[in-house]
């Protein structure tokens, strides 16, 4: 060891080349390879063991690697990306990663892919890496560095914890997909009833453009842009503000349940919508529309879920006008949108089932990262060779 720490009882310093092999068997005819799956750098998810996303060698040409289900699919090309996987198939995969498998004798094969998830090892990876655009490792500089590893009683204990962690994210990363995918389908059912079928014109008291007007980091008043539209809300991301007169901030001067709508971007991003429930004094910039609803007939976060929706969107880009890469819906297309319109205890009903399974997705995905900083915690104890 370079420090020359003293280690603790049992852990020893082996070097790359004595925990893994590195597996180089190369396929120059993808398609020729008798295999059903590749596996590319795009197919792997950061922080994340399992491969859930695959090809075939019919989509790839040009030399690549062959694997055996176990073995660890490594993306050494631009390695802060900390892409990894362990095969559950055999297979083949690109040349820019490393098909390693482990040596018994060092590191129990479940404990090496874990053990290449620390910090430990994933800033080393990225330490030796060379290249500037796209810096790579090679296995020759790889094999000789050296680690301190746990014996493998202590090996065995942190994989049953580490595999502990990983079932634990998997079901609440599983329950968060459910949810959203609830969401989805309660809107879905509504929005494919007989309803009648009305102009966004006819249930809407007023649109009008927000300020045309260049906002700082100092002034007077917040003003909300296309960044603070996230997920159906208003929210407050990287706020510029105003200075205005008392006649325009009342004439621009959000209030709650005020639908701000993004009139003109790219093709993603038109259309964005969301509702303003914030607390405190807002006005909105002029790529804006403010729509306020007849409250007797929609309500704000109805049509914010209509108009974000897959069948919303459709209707939104059919009164755009389209340039190469942008679009743009102005006030008076925009009161042209047709959408359903269910009776208002249906529009509430729906809303309060998908608060509920927004919920969960919440409840899950918070429960997912804590689990996640758990793994970070038994992953830095790898590092705790040295006394």
């Amino acid at each position: 060891m370079s420090d020359n720490k003293r280690l603790k009882p049992g852990w020893k310093v082996w070097r790359f080349d004595q925990m893994a092999t590195n597996v180089n068997v190369r396929i120059d005819n993808p398609s020729e390879s008798g295999m059903e799956h590749y596996v590319g750098l795009e197919h792997l998810d950061s922080d994340s063991l399992k491969i859930r996303r695959w090809g075939t060698p019919d989509d790839v040409e040009a030399t690549k690697l062959m694997f055996k289900k176990g073995d660890i699919i490594f993306g050494r090309r631009r390695a802060y990306q900390r892409k990894l996987g362990v095969a559950e198939f055999d297979g083949i995969c690109s040349a820019h990663a490393m098909v390693l498998r482990a040596k018994p004798d060092a590191v129990l094969p479940e404990f090496l892919p874990f053990f290449m998830q620390s910090a430990l090892f994933m800033n080393r990876a990225v330490e030796i890496s060379v290249g500037s655009l796209s810096p790579t490792i090679n296995w020759k500089t790889l094999a000789v560095q050296e680690f301190t590893l746990p014996p493998k009683d202590d090996q065995a204990r942190l994989v049953n914890l580490l595999l502990a962690m990983e079932h634990v994210t998997t079901c609440h990363e599983a329950i968060a997909r459910h949810a959203d995918h609830l969401s989805r389908a309660l809107l879905s059912d509504v929005l494919n009833r007989e309803w009648p079928v009305v102009d966004l014109g006819s249930v809407a008291q007023s649109t009008q453009y927000g300020l045309s007007i260049n906002a700082g980091s100092d002034g007077q008043y917040p003003m909300l842009r296309m960044m603070n539209i996230e997920d159906g809300l208003c929210v407050e991301n990287d706020i510029k503000y105003v200075d205005l007169n008392d006649k325009d901030f009342e004439a621009y001067r959000l209030v709650h349940g005020d639908v701000l709508f993004n009139r003109t971007n790219s093709y993603e991003l038109v259309g964005r919508t969301g509702v303003y429930e914030l607390e405190g004094d807002h006005v909105f910039a002029s790529y804006l529309v403010r729509i306020k609803t007849n409250p007797e007939k929609l309500e704000p976060k109805f049509l914010t879920l209509y108009l974000n929706s897959d069948f919303g969107r459709r209707q939104v880009l059919a009164y755009a006008t389209k340039a190469v890469s942008q679009a743009n819906v102005n006030a008076s297309n925009l009161l042209r949108v047709r959408l359903p319109l269910p009776p208002l205890e249906v529009q509430q009903q729906l809303l309060d089932e998908i608060e509920n399974a927004k919920s969960a997705e919440k409840a899950a995905t918070g429960r997912r990262f804590s689990a996640e900083e758990m793994k970070k915690q038994l992953l830095a104890e790898i590092a705790g060779g040295a006394e």
